[in-house]
């Protein structure tokens, strides 16, 4: 292959640098089209299926996909970079369809690239009229092909995001429950099913009390209900299933709010940025999906704070 010229290289730079601040241009409204309420409450039809199971099954691997990342990151600081590069671009979390149509739509009407993957096929390519716009690019079109991996890996982990969102929907979601009916923190399934299962018994203990509801309330006022650990072992498995099941669906309220405070707009420049240095740089930076790690924060804070719950008399 002929050496390429320098200043040809650069000109496909720039062509492609054009191209992807038009992008970025274009995520406020694509934003507003796809994650405001009736974006939302379309995207979220394509839940209705497998994605109800694929959902709670995304929850109990995402400890697994972080330990991923970790463990990639930690290879590459070593110098183990084949090691680093297979770890980083393990795909754990099962593809749900809101993922996949959530990708789509990014591809299709964000990037205006070509799509065959599930929904109607797209056959636009902005990024490609770019190049050809200019004859002398053509040839290097198929030099930075590599970078179409390393940006399908970006838009896989953006998809990923909305299983960790889903789980910190559901966790404040729990945390205003708490803060209602117990007065407590309770940032996840496991703390609140303890204050469920006091409020339960007693109200058990109170319809049971031979001399009726009126003197049961106060007698149990006065002498707590002890709580029997099946029945919080069984409150905290039927609402760790329920909060995984809400979270195929937990998209139509935190798409909203993340539409309103910026969230998806900042994620998707963060894409985009991935995307163009893929094409135009070094290739070096990654897709950061933080959500993954607020999101065990939560869990941690929620097996701490029922552990406190179980320990104090």
């Amino acid at each position: 292959m002929a050496p390429i010229a320098p200043e040809t290289d650069a000109a496909l730079i720039a062509a492609a640098r054009a191209y992807f601040a038009e992008r970025r241009a274009r995520v406020p409204g694509f934003v507003r089209a796809q994650f405001g309420l009736r974006g939302t409450l379309r995207l979220h039809r394509h839940a209705l299926g497998w994605d109800i199971l694929r959902a709670p099954v995304n929850v109990m691997l995402s400890p697994v996909l972080i330990l991923a990342r970790l463990s990639g990151w930690a290879a590459g600081q070593l110098g183990a970079r084949r090691v680093a590069g297979w770890l980083l671009s393990r795909r754990v979390l099962l593809p749900t369809a809101v993922a996949k149509a959530t990708e789509r739509a990014i591809m299709v009407d964000l990037l205006e690239l070509p799509w065959d993957g599930p929904g109607a096929p797209g056959t636009g390519d902005a990024l490609a009229r770019a190049m050809l716009a200019q004859p002398r690019l053509a040839v290097l079109v198929a030099d930075r092909a590599g970078a179409g991996a390393a940006s399908a890996r970006a838009l896989a982990d953006y998809g990923g995001t909305r299983s960790a969102v889903a789980e910190m929907t559901t966790a404040l979601g729990t945390i205003g429950a708490g803060a209602l009916a117990f007065q407590s923190l309770t940032p996840g399934m496991v703390s609140f099913a303890p204050g469920l299962a006091a409020v339960v018994a007693h109200q058990a203990a109170v319809a049971a009390f031979p001399l009726g509801g009126l003197m049961g309330s106060a007698w149990y006022g006065m002498f707590p209900v002890a709580v029997s650990p099946w029945l919080t072992g069984a409150l905290t498995a039927g609402l760790l299933a329920f909060g995984a099941l809400m979270a195929a669906f937990a998209g139509v309220v935190a798409d909203p709010v993340q539409t309103a405070l910026g969230i998806h707009r900042r994620r998707l420049n963060r894409l985009i940025d991935t995307m163009e240095d893929a094409f135009t740089g070094d290739g070096r930076r990654s897709f950061a999906a933080r959500e993954h790690y607020l999101a065990r924060l939560l869990d941690l804070s929620d097996a701490g704070m029922a552990a406190i719950r179980m320990l104090t008399p």
